[in-house]
């Protein structure tokens, strides 16, 4: 009982962080579930088949407050559930799968790592009063990204929000909180087609089901307090919260696949965290600012 109450409340935190900044419910867990023990395969169905919950009442609560850009839902979800099915298939099966996971996650944590520099100055630092520049943003960009995502996210437990969410981020070309709840409600389908890929792969007996109610059970909690939250927090907090975390996520596999380790890795952690630290100080200053222009230009 002890641990499926600790599982759950690691499922709530991992679905208060997803569903606020877009990311890292199935990186959080899935690394949790590694570390007790859990095996790759296992740990990533379990967390796969619990967000099949967690993300429908995930993108029901982003829908009811209007977080979501339905247009654009179909053409990340299906490529994105088919990529997905496809990595869950191969995760399984493929008996070169760690090898693969450990050749590509120095190539997306490179690739994360340098969305996250861009992300954090963009909206933290851009002096501007609106960072996002709303436009369309074409099939042929959404597709191939929903893809990849997808796929990358059942091979490693979690890839979908934190390559999608700072992607998008980065084009400037969405409200952040559309960004984080049309990112979130898509991944619906692709947890949906992964579990689907377990499940064909694995024997029924097989899934830890505790701990899939266990982290089911505290992300359904946790779904509809972070859509709100989702809803109240300005553009440039967003923004800024959703770079810092990526750096954050990644910086360790970064430095590693830079060669850099002992006390230069350790300086390298406390400048990452003491730069976000600044930019969330600066990203408030600055919208304190606009506010008080905005109502000072007001006529009395």
């Amino acid at each position: 009982m002890r641990s499926f109450i600790l599982l759950a409340l690691a499922g709530l935190g991992a679905q208060l962080v997803d569903g606020s900044l877009g990311m890292a419910y199935g990186v959080s867990s899935t690394t949790l579930l590694l570390f007790v023990g859990v095996a790759p395969a296992l740990a990533s169905a379990a967390v796969h088949i619990a967000e099949v919950g967690t993300t429908a009442v995930s993108g029901i609560s982003h829908a009811s407050f209007g977080n979501v850009d339905w247009s654009k839902i179909a053409w990340m979800a299906v490529p994105g559930g088919i990529g997905a099915f496809g990595g869950a298939y191969l995760l399984v099966y493929a008996s070169t799968a760690e090898a693969t996971a450990g050749l590509v996650e120095p190539v997306v944590a490179i690739f994360l790592f340098c969305l996250g520099v861009y992300v954090l100055s963009r909206f933290a630092f851009r002096r501007t009063e609106r960072p996002v520049d709303v436009r369309p943003i074409s099939p042929r960009f959404l597709t191939p990204l929903g893809f990849v995502a997808g796929f990358l996210d059942a091979m490693g437990g979690g890839g979908w929000g934190p390559i999608s969410t700072p992607t998008l981020l980065s084009s400037g070309r969405m409200e952040p909180r559309k960004i984080i709840g049309t990112v979130d409600t898509s991944e619906f389908v692709v947890a949906l087609c992964a579990s689907l890929g377990f499940l064909f792969s694995l024997t029924f007996a097989e899934i830890p089901w505790q701990v899939v109610g266990a982290l089911l059970l505290g992300g359904i909690i946790a779904a509809p307090l972070a859509a709100f939250i989702v809803r109240l927090l300005p553009a440039r907090i967003l923004g800024t919260a959703v770079g810092g975390v990526i750096l954050i996520v990644n910086m360790k596999t970064f430095f590693e696949a830079i060669g850099m380790s002992g006390s230069a890795a350790t300086a390298g952690y406390l400048l990452i965290v003491t730069v976000w630290a600044a930019a969330i100080i600066f990203a408030i200053t600055a919208i304190r600012r606009d506010r008080t222009v905005g109502t000072e230009s007001q006529p009395a």
